[in-house]
């Protein structure tokens, strides 16, 4: 038990290549995997269907906040917690900044005036450099 819990466990790791079906100068690429033996009609598949893909914030104005809003039950017995400012690294904050800003401009994230509690973003770097942003709630309860 003791080897096993001291070797390393490592994410699966597959062959893939990034497929641009945008037209012209736009962008919209996708990760295929190369050993996938109908590669070929997958990627018309996808380009035959790129319209019903989100390819940005603008593309997704139209969903309703019934399905896409998320309300945390919170316990009314449990006291509020404030969670200490966590500090990043400045280039971590720049990406931070940029996302959020990004967010709000797209109408998907509101200012909160004197919240009562306080949860802390939590930076994912991506593997392609940017930020996924995550928010630790397990204080809330």
């Amino acid at each position: 038990m003791v080897e096993q819990e001291e070797r390393e466990v490592k994410p699966h790791q597959e062959e893939t290549e990034v497929v641009n079906l945008g037209v012209n100068r736009e962008r919209k690429e996708v990760k295929v995997r190369t050993c996938v033996s109908v590669r070929d009609e997958l990627v018309t598949l996808l380009q035959d269907y790129q319209d019903i893909f989100a390819w940005s914030y603008q593309d997704m104005s139209g969903l309703s906040s019934n399905i896409v809003q998320y309300k945390l039950p919170l316990n009314p017995e449990c006291s509020l917690v404030k969670q200490k400012l966590r500090r990043m690294k400045p280039e971590m904050s720049l990406k931070i900044k940029e996302e959020v800003k990004k967010q709000f401009d797209d109408g998907f994230l509101a200012v909160a005036r004197y919240p009562e509690w306080v949860a802390n973003i939590m930076p994912v770097p991506k593997k392609d450099g940017k930020v996924r942003m995550c928010v630790d709630y397990q204080d809330l309860n």
